[in-house]
C-alpha cells in the first residue's frame, strides 16, 4: 500500500457531473482527478495516456457508450478498475457493464461523499459497492434472460473445499469480517482465501467472484 492518492478518471458527457466530482475531490488529498472524458472513446484513450486507478464511468454517452468503453478498458493491459454510474431505471445497461468487467456501481443520486467512498472501495478492490444495489443487480443479472445463455451451472475447479466455502459466502454478499465470523477464522485468513480465489479463478475483483458463485451454482436465486 502506498501513500499516493488514488488516480481518478471522470468519464461522463455531463460537464456538471464531472465538475461536481472534481471540486469535491479537491478537498480530499487521497483522491486525484487525472483526466476527464465526455465520451467512451475519450475514456479508453485517456486510460492509456494517464494510467488512472479508477474510471468513474457513465453508461449513456454519445458514440461509444460506457459499456463498450468498460469492455475495452478491462480487456486491455491497463489495471484501471471501472466504477459505473447508474440509475435504478438502467438495470438493462448494468447487466452489460457487469459482463464487460465493471468493478462496482454508484447511483447518480447518491451523496457526493458516498460516491467518493465508492471510488475508494473500488480502488482497494476488496468489497462491493452499495450492497443493497449491487447484490440485487448481480442476482438479477444472473437470472436475466438476456444477460447470459441459459446452461447448467459449471463446476468450480482448482480450488480447495475451504475456498469453495469462502466463494459461496462472497457470492452471498458477505464481507471479509462476516466470512471470518461464519467460518471461525481470522479476518486476515479470510482475506487470504479471497486473494487466492481471485488468483486461481482469474477474477479481476470481488464483483467477478460474486458472478462466478452464481454462475457455478454455489449461490442460487431465491424462488
Amino acid at each position: 500500500m502506498t501513500d499516493r492518492p488514488v488516480r481518478v478518471l471522470l468519464a461522463d458527457d455531463q460537464p456538471l457531473v464531472r465538475s461536481g466530482l472534481r471540486v469535491i475531490m479537491a478537498d480530499h488529498p487521497d483522491l486525484e482527478v487525472v483526466g476527464e472524458a465526455a465520451t467512451g472513446a475519450e475514456a479508453v484513450q485517456l486510460v492509456r495516456d494517464v494510467s488512472p486507478d479508477v474510471v468513474v464511468m457513465d453508461i449513456r454517452m454519445p458514440g461509444m457508450d460506457g459499456i463498450e468503453a468498460t469492455r475495452r478498458i478491462t480487456a486491455g493491459p491497463a489495471t484501471a478498475r471501472v466504477l459505473v454510474l447508474t440509475t435504478f431505471d438502467e438495470d438493462d445497461h448494468v447487466y452489460g457493464a457487469l459482463r464487460a468487467g465493471a468493478s462496482g456501481f454508484a447511483v447518480k443520486d447518491m451523496a457526493l461523499d458516498d460516491i467518493l467512498a465508492a471510488i475508494r472501495v473500488v480502488a482497494a478492490g476488496d468489497a462491493l459497492i452499495a450492497p443493497g444495489v449491487t447484490r440485487r443487480l448481480i442476482a438479477d443479472f444472473v437470472g436475466h434472460p438476456t444477460a447470459a445463455p441459459k446452461c447448467a451451472p459449471r463446476p468450480v475447479e482448482g480450488i480447495t473445499e475451504r475456498e469453495r466455502e469462502v466463494l459461496t459466502l462472497v457470492g452471498s454478499g458477505r464481507s471479509n469480517t462476516e466470512i471470518a465470523e461464519d467460518l471461525f477464522i481470522s479476518v486476515a485468513t479470510a482475506k487470504s482465501h479471497v486473494s487466492r480465489l481471485l488468483t486461481k479463478l482469474g477474477a479481476r475483483d470481488r464483483v467477478q467472484l460474486v458472478i462466478t458463485a452464481y454462475e457455478t451454482g454455489l449461490v442460487t436465486l431465491p424462488r
